[in-house]
């Protein structure tokens, strides 16, 4: 039985309006989209809605020769199967998206040769369990179980995702032929803005659009802006934003980065895997930065983790309603900078904020935790008795706390910390694995500052090790140590700088030490006291 390609298209899409009928090379997305699908003979439908919105987009394609129907807008599983008639169930049916342009009928014909030879029901084609990019995207089973999902399906999820159904009955299956390309982490799907650059950026050098192969679009792929520098996604890497809202750290000297860098900075991280951005309320302009450079569509791929204010303005005696609009306006204005209507995760700035006004803070995070404000919720510790009670209180999902490889303090309760992760869902964020820049500062005023009284022996000891674990410096060293270990789920590393940013997410991509070599470090690491593990104790 000869398949068939269903692509759906709306314009109403929310991130880009419209992004399905802007030109690439002249050719409406979604006309791109369906004719490079059909380029080996394969039929193409567009399954688009009955909205007055989508009117221009059926008159496009009617101009362009490709079949178009019309469903419903909100019920896109429907209006797939309704795309179907006339077909018999044993029909072969690809699911596409107007927003890929990448895939063309030789990928398809690969993946349908596969599908057959094999007897399989669903088989799926995107990101890296196939090692190509996010935006290489094909679903592939019969209409008949398209048909059966239609009748069965009452979650809007299923509706508005149209496979789920197949994929819990059948399982899934990826398409592999070329995962050894190893560009899962890559990106050439359009959802914003930037999205729809790449993709100008790629075709803008091809002979035909519609004719070039996908392979060799996927080639191009790493020249165009915001894509991967290295060869995986970075993994641990968080990235800390205090440096975007004020001027931090002893050994700053590029001060505080306009919305322009910081656009680049937040834009470049996240396209190298960075999922977690870190910010505060008081961290300056910090979360406003943030939803500024998100707005342009980016939102929704990096988790971002606040803290609430430090509520040094709530009274000591403050009564329940009192606390209660403090902690109100602390999360309002989050959400306002962040230009959202929920937050990720919610920190206590403070631990002492569990108990302090007689736990009133506390329990109005609980509150809209419950009614479905917050995701979640966690707390910033400073010392080991803040790490102790936090890791009592079942509710806190997320830890934060300030580690580097001269910290010692909290050796007796990494096994706690091993345990708990165990038994319930516990994030554990590393901060500060620099010291706030101090630890690669080779400048013996910044040493003496921070209540070192013989900086010369921790910066040989700091320099020997770097080089006897390979590393490149010694903010190598540092961060590699931290990310290293097992029980730390990310390391928070705040920028000023592209090249600060470039130079981590190449230190976070690559191998971390043995563990013999993080037993030696760990015997042999010179001790520091807490007026220098604890920036508030410096000297001005």
């Amino acid at each position: 039985m000869k398949s068939i390609a269903i692509l759906q298209a709306r314009t109403n899409s929310t991130r880009l309006p419209g992004k399905v009928i802007l030109p690439v090379r002249g050719v409406p997305l979604v006309v791109l989209a369906a004719q490079r699908a059909a380029n080996t003979g394969r039929e193409v439908v567009v399954a688009t809605s009955i909205e007055a919105t989508d009117d221009t987009l059926a008159s496009l394609l009617a101009e362009a020769g490709i079949r178009c129907y019309r469903g419903s807008l909100e019920n896109t599983l429907q209006r797939i199967v309704g795309a179907l008639e006339g077909y018999g169930d044993d029909t072969p049916v690809f699911r596409l998206t107007a927003d890929n342009v990448f895939p063309d009928g030789s990928l398809l014909d690969e993946m349908e040769e596969e599908f057959l030879l094999r007897g399989i029901k669903y088989l799926c084609c995107n990101g890296e369990r196939s090692g190509l990019p996010y935006g290489m995207s094909a679903e592939l089973t019969y209409a008949k179980y398209l048909r059966e999902a239609a009748t069965t399906a009452t979650s809007q999820f299923d509706k508005e995702h149209v496979t789920p159904y197949i994929r819990r009955k059948f399982g899934e299956t990826y398409f592999e032929r070329y995962k050894h390309f190893g560009k899962g982490h890559f990106r050439c799907t359009v959802d914003c803005l930037d999205d729809y650059l790449v993709v100008q950026n790629v075709f803008s050098g091809t002979v035909s659009p519609v004719r070039t192969p996908a392979l060799e679009l996927i080639e191009r792929l790493p020249h165009a802006p915001y894509q991967p520098q290295q060869s995986a996604a970075v993994r641990k890497l968080a990235l800390g934003t205090a440096q975007l809202g004020l001027t931090y750290g002893i050994a700053n000297k590029a001060g505080q980065p306009d919305q322009t860098t910081a656009n680049t900075l937040i834009k470049t991280a996240i396209a190298n895997g960075v999922t977690i951005l870190d910010t505060a309320r008081a961290y300056g302009d910090s979360e406003e930065v943030i939803g500024n450079t998100l707005k342009s569509g980016w939102g929704g791929r990096a988790q971002i983790i606040t803290k609430l204010s430090p509520l040094v303005e709530c009274p000591p005696q403050a009564t329940p309603a009192t606390v209660n609009a403090f902690v109100d306006a602390s999360i309002f204005q989050s959400c306002t900078a962040l230009r959202t209507q929920k937050l990720d995760v919610l920190m206590l700035h403070r631990t002492s904020h569990l108990s302090d006004w007689s736990g009133a803070a506390w329990d109005r995070l609980l509150k809209h935790k419950a009614d479905n404000r917050l995701k979640a919720l966690g707390v910033s510790v400073q010392s080991p008795l803040e790490l102790e009670q936090a890791l009592s209180i079942h509710e806190i999902e997320v830890i934060q706390m300030p580690f580097n490889v001269l910290d010692s303090r909290w050796d007796a309760l990494i096994p706690m910390i091993r345990i708990v992760k165990q038994q319930r869902p516990l994030v554990i964020h590393a901060r500060s694995a620099l010291l706030q820049g101090l630890l690669p500062s080779t400048s013996t005023e910044h040493w003496h500052r921070a209540n070192v009284s013989n900086p010369r022996t921790v910066m040989e000891w700091l320099s020997n090790k770097s080089r006897e674990t390979g590393r490149a410096n010694v903010v190598d060293f540092c961060l590699s140590f931290v990310k290293s270990l097992d029980w730390v789920d990310s390391v928070v590393v705040g920028v000023e700088t592209c090249d600060q940013l470039n130079e981590n997410i190449r230190i976070f991509s690559g191998p971390d030490l043995t563990t013999q070599q993080v037993q030696n470090i760990l015997t042999s690491c010179p001790a520091l006291g807490e007026d220098t593990l604890n920036p508030a104790r410096w000297r001005d």
